[in-house]
C-alpha cells in the first residue's frame, strides 16, 4: 500500500472514531440519521455545487445508479448502527461493525475484482481480524454479563454489529467500484449519496414533525459534529481507494478501532480496557503488515 494511502486511512480512522463517539452520545434513531445527512448536504453545499456544476452533466446512467445505491445502503447503515448504539455498548457494536464489513469487502475485492494480496498482506488481514475479536470482548465477551439484562444487551450488540458490518461491506464495494471503474469524484459521490439519503428519509421525519423537532432540540449539536466531520473521514478513504487496492484499504480502516478502544473505554466507561488495548495493538500490527504487503 502506498504511504500516502496509509496516511489517509490512519487520519480517516481517527476522525471516524471521533464522530462515532458523538453518534453514540446522541442516542438517536432514524431522525438522527436524517439530521446527519441533511447537515452534510447544507454544510458541504459549496463543494457539492462546485463539483456538480463541473461533473454532473457528464454522468451516465451507471454513475447515477452508483450514487443512488450508495445512498440507499448508507441509509440502512445509519439506521442499523444507531439502533445498535441505543440497545448495546459502542465497544461491542463498533468493532464488530468495523471489523466484519471491511473483511467481507476485502474478500469480494479479491474474488470479483481480481485484486492480488501477498502472504504478508493476508497475515495482516488475519491479525486485524484477531484484533477486532479482542476489542469486541474476545473469549470473555460474556464475562461482564452478570445478569440476564446485560447478556441480552451483549447479544444485541453482536447482532447489530454484524448487520452493520454487512452494510459497510456493501457500500465499500459499491463506492469503490464507482470511483475506480466509473472514475467518479470521491467528494461528489459522497455528496450525492448524502443528498439521496436526505430525500429518502425526509418522508419518515415529516410524518411526525413534532417528535422530529423535539429530537432536533436534543441532538442538534451531535448532528452538526457528525454531519460536518463524517464526510472528511470517508472521503479520505475513497481517495485512498483510488491509489491502493480495496483489499488493503478496507481492513486497514480498522485502525479507527484503535482510537475507539481508547475513546470508548475512557469517555463512555465501557470497561475491559486491557483486552481492547491488546486488540488495538493487533490491529496496528496488521495495518503495518498490509502497508508492507
Amino acid at each position: 500500500m502506498p504511504f500516502s494511502a496509509l496516511v489517509l486511512v490512519v487520519l480517516a480512522g481517527l476522525v471516524h472514531a471521533f464522530w462515532n463517539i458523538a453518534a453514540k452520545k446522541a442516542n438517536g434513531d432514524v431522525r438522527f440519521a436524517f439530521f446527519i445527512s441533511a447537515v452534510t448536504v447544507v454544510i458541504w453545499l459549496p463543494v457539492g455545487a462546485f463539483l456538480g456544476w463541473q461533473q454532473l452533466p457528464a454522468w451516465g446512467l451507471a454513475a447515477w445508479m452508483g450514487a443512488v445505491a450508495s445512498g440507499l445502503i448508507h441509509v440502512a447503515y445509519f439506521v442499523v448502527l444507531l439502533r445498535g448504539y441505543r440497545k448495546a455498548d459502542l465497544t461491542v457494536v463498533y468493532p464488530l461493525a468495523r471489523g466484519s464489513g471491511p473483511m467481507v469487502s476485502s474478500l469480494v475485492a479479491i474474488a470479483l475484482f481480481g485484486e492480488k494480496v501477498s502472504v504478508l498482506g493476508l497475515s495482516g488481514i488475519a491479525v486485524v481480524g484477531l484484533g477486532v475479536f479482542l476489542i469486541a470482548g474476545g473469549p470473555g465477551i460474556w464475562r461482564n454479563a452478570h445478569d440476564a439484562e446485560q447478556r441480552a444487551r451483549t447479544r444485541k450488540g453482536i447482532v447489530y454489529g454484524l448487520l452493520t458490518g454487512l452494510t459497510i461491506a456493501s457500500y465499500t464495494v459499491v463506492d469503490g467500484y464507482s470511483i475506480k471503474a466509473l472514475l467518479l469524484s470521491p467528494m461528489l459521490l459522497f455528496y450525492m449519496s448524502s443528498f439521496t439519503q436526505t430525500v429518502l428519509l425526509a418522508p419518515t421525519v415529516w410524518r411526525d414533525r413534532q417528535q422530529t423537532r423535539q429530537h432536533w432540540q436534543k441532538q442538534w449539536k451531535y448532528a452538526l459534529i457528525v454531519g460536518a466531520v463524517s464526510p472528511v473521514s470517508y472521503v479520505m478513504v475513497l481517495y485512498a481507494l483510488q491509489i491502493a487496492p480495496m483489499s488493503h484499504v478496507a481492513p486497514a480502516r480498522e485502525v479507527s478501532m484503535l482510537f475507539a478502544a481508547l475513546l470508548g473505554g475512557h469517555l463512555l466507561g465501557e470497561g475491559d480496557r486491557l483486552a481492547r488495548l491488546t486488540g488495538a495493538a493487533c490491529i496496528g500490527l496488521g495495518v503495518v503488515a498490509l502497508s508492507l504487503g
